[in-house]
């Protein structure tokens, strides 16, 4: 499947989490992996500044105009058209939009370590045949 000519639809961000303008976003589910632990997102923007909060790792690839990340403890990340970020589960973060920007996001839910390795081995196994 493809995330081309998908029809996004109104994603409000929570209103307690806006620290400034009136930033509208809007969202899509392109794609679930077979287990349902991985999801393939196209998301949108605009101008304005907010909180987020990360449930589950997120990976972002931007595809068209630029934001401003900044995360505790650690250096702000201004993420523009071709620029791709890892954000680990259990984080809040600040994000600025100066005018717009659309990413594409891969949302996975963590598994623990312990149910990790058996998929790993049952994996190897299963393409090695």
């Amino acid at each position: 499947m493809i995330s081309g000519g998908l029809e996004l639809v109104d994603d409000p961000i929570n209103p307690d989490w806006i620290l400034a303008g009136d930033p509208r976003a809007r969202a899509k589910t392109w794609a679930v992996s077979q287990d349902r632990t991985t999801t393939h997102w196209l998301w949108d923007c605009t101008a304005g500044s907010f909180r987020w909060w990360f449930a589950v790792d997120e990976t972002v690839h931007i595809v068209a105009g630029s934001v401003l990340v900044e995360i505790e403890g650690q250096e702000p990340m201004q993420l523009e058209v071709g620029n791709a970020a890892y954000f680990a589960a259990g984080k809040w973060s600040t994000w600025t939009v100066d005018e717009y920007v659309r990413k594409h996001a891969v949302l996975r839910i963590p598994v623990p370590r312990s149910l990790s390795m058996p998929a790993r081995v049952f994996g190897r196994r299963k393409y090695a045949l």
